[in-house]
């Protein structure tokens, strides 16, 4: 996988090796987000089911999502804010993930927005990230 050069990430972009599956690193970190912040953030933090629509050819389903508002590539964790926190979370060892289609798009896309985008690499970077961001929500 071929990191982008103009979002930040965070976690050690060197590691190699045996890791979680993106899936149980995305459970992790809103498990603790939820735990920290059960009458804030943790109420607001969303993953949108994007990936994995498309089974069987199910092509009017995917037509009917869209029009309802499922964003192509939309990042695995968005926290509504000012600005927002938007964040594409990848295996620890990022080797082992691939970018989906529109991934990239959205994030560069929330990045001219304003928003507060990043890649991370494991739940533990995500939530470096994500304390990075509250803590500059503090200070505005």
């Amino acid at each position: 996988m071929i990191l982008p050069k103009t979002i930040p990430i965070y976690g050690d972009t060197s590691f190699r090796g045996k890791c979680h599956k993106e899936h149980v690193e995305q459970a992790s970190f809103f498990s603790k987000i939820r735990k920290e912040y059960p009458d804030s953030y943790g109420l607001l933090a969303v993953h949108p089911r994007n990936e994995g629509q498309l089974i069987g050819g199910q092509f009017s389903a995917m037509q009917k999502h869209k029009l309802e508002g499922l964003s192509k590539g939309a990042s695995d964790i968005i926290v509504p804010g000012s600005p927002a926190f938007v964040c594409e979370l990848k295996r620890r060892d990022h080797t082992q993930s691939k970018w989906q289609d529109g991934q990239m798009e959205y994030l560069q896309a929330a990045q001219a927005a304003g928003c507060f985008t990043c890649v991370a690499l494991g739940a533990a970077a995500a939530w470096e990230a994500f304390c990075e961001w509250e803590a500059a929500q503090r200070r505005a």
